[in-house]
């Protein structure tokens, strides 16, 4: 049987239970019927409802505090040619003076 893998933390042990696939892993349950419409993309949009494409700009509106480490990102902080991904931190980008990391749409408008 060839069963997706798990949308949340991408584990390849799901099973079925009934009509549900569940994840043994991370307990993440989805309805079948939902992963058999595969043309469906998610659309991301910025926090003022703008809809984000791969390559374009942003401005961070939030200070952001980088995970270990001392520094930060701040308000204003440009950020070009960004990548969707999915998963919680839906933007993929490189930030000068930073590196690459990742954001969350929530915290960025479209420039």
């Amino acid at each position: 049987m060839n069963l997706p893998k798990c949308p949340k933390c991408s584990s390849p042990y799901t099973y079925e239970d009934g009509e549900m696939y569940v994840c043994p892993e991370c307990a993440n349950e989805w309805p079948i019927a939902a992963t058999d419409n595969t043309e469906t993309a998610t659309v991301v949009r910025d926090a003022f409802g703008n809809v984000l494409n791969d390559g374009d700009s942003v401005t961070v509106i939030k200070d952001l505090k980088i995970k270990g480490s001392s520094t930060s990102v701040k308000v204003g902080t440009k950020v070009k040619n960004i990548r969707l991904v999915s998963g919680d931190h839906d933007i993929d980008c490189k930030i000068d003076g930073i590196g690459a990391m990742q954001l969350k749409s929530e915290f960025v408008k479209k420039a």
